[in-house]
């Protein structure tokens, strides 16, 4: 079997893995003085033009406003439309000093970083429950550390959500829908891009996919909240090199709404699609060896949510 590259490991993350810290993600990690402006002002601003006071004070009237989960979901991504995208944006700075990339941002987002946010906002109802869940979300067991991340999507980010969202990728495809073997080195990647040394053994696993000329005729069966994996390939090798989630159009159509370069965008699954074809084609006249949209897995968002306790913080240095 044979190892992931470690090129595609950053793409295994969907897309927030650091690297160089970009020149605006730190803005972020400063509060904003108190917000005295009452919340229909606040509810003028996207939430990427919003302090953190005034993101908090957004999160608390969202989440009295529209009861219905699935339906929050929707309405505090769409108040993201036009997030400016900026790739590799956040770190473990000031817990970790591995880099000085912050834990959270609002004015920026990247794939990975917005589908987080998204979720611990809609699970929330204050500034410090949205921080708390959103590190249980990105965390294993909720431990901060870039040891604990989930870092690869199918293997890390799925499986420790669990109780988040459930992987109904096979069903979607029925039993002959296609699938990849996957073999991850995490003691190889957290030493080589991190510098952090860990012993853990190589993991392999088989994912189950939709094609992509399949997704028209499953969409329907797509729910608004649910999350959303692409799967691409280059040289044999698969990996989810992105995320979003699902939500619904006017007339119920299903859209994604996601983060990609160079803003947040809600747009149908065909224009996804057919926007992927077309950077293929432009790779393939220049001959690039570039990746090639594949397919989706899809994970249906919990109807019985319970969001499972932090695991207590190891003492550092401890041997835990």
């Amino acid at each position: 079997m044979r190892y992931a590259c470690l090129l595609f490991a950053a793409a295994l993350a969907g897309c927030a893995t650091p690297s160089a810290p970009p020149s605006t993600a730190a803005k972020s990690a400063t509060l904003q003085p108190q917000a005295t402006a009452p919340i229909e002002t606040i509810l003028q601003k996207q939430l990427y033009q919003m302090s953190p006071v005034e993101a908090g004070r957004y999160v608390a009237w969202v989440h009295q406003a529209e009861p219905d989960l699935r339906k929050r979901i929707a309405a505090i991504g769409r108040k993201n439309i036009g997030q400016p995208y900026d790739l590799n944006l956040l770190g473990e700075f000031p817990f970790e000093v591995h880099d000085n990339l912050p834990m959270f941002s609002l004015d920026h987002s990247d794939c990975v970083v917005f589908a987080e946010h998204t979720y611990a906002m809609a699970l929330s109802q204050s500034w410090e429950e949205f921080f708390w869940m959103l590190q249980r979300i990105r965390y294993r067991d909720g431990v901060i550390g870039v040891a604990t991340r989930n870092h690869y999507t199918e293997m890390d980010w799925n499986v420790a959500n669990r109780w988040l969202v459930t992987d109904i990728s096979a069903e979607l495809a029925g039993p002959t829908g296609p699938a990849y073997s996957m073999t991850v080195d995490r003691a190889r990647f957290l030493k080589t891009r991190h510098h952090t040394e860990r012993n853990i053994p190589v993991e392999t696993s088989r994912q189950a996919y939709v094609a992509k000329d399949q997704v028209a005729a499953i969409a329907g069966q797509l729910q608004e909240g649910d999350f959303v994996n692409v799967i691409s390939t280059r040289n044999g090798e698969y990996w989810a090199s992105h995320v979003g989630l699902v939500v619904l159009g006017p007339n119920g159509e299903r859209h994604f709404l996601h983060s990609s370069e160079p803003q947040v965008r809600e747009e149908t699954f065909e224009s996804f699609i057919a926007r992927a074809a077309a950077r293929e084609e432009r790779n393939r006249k220049e001959g690039k060896n570039g990746q090639v949209l594949a397919g989706f897995k899809f994970l249906r968002l919990n109807d019985n949510i319970v969001v499972p306790p932090m695991a207590p913080q190891p003492r550092p240095g401890s041997g835990a």
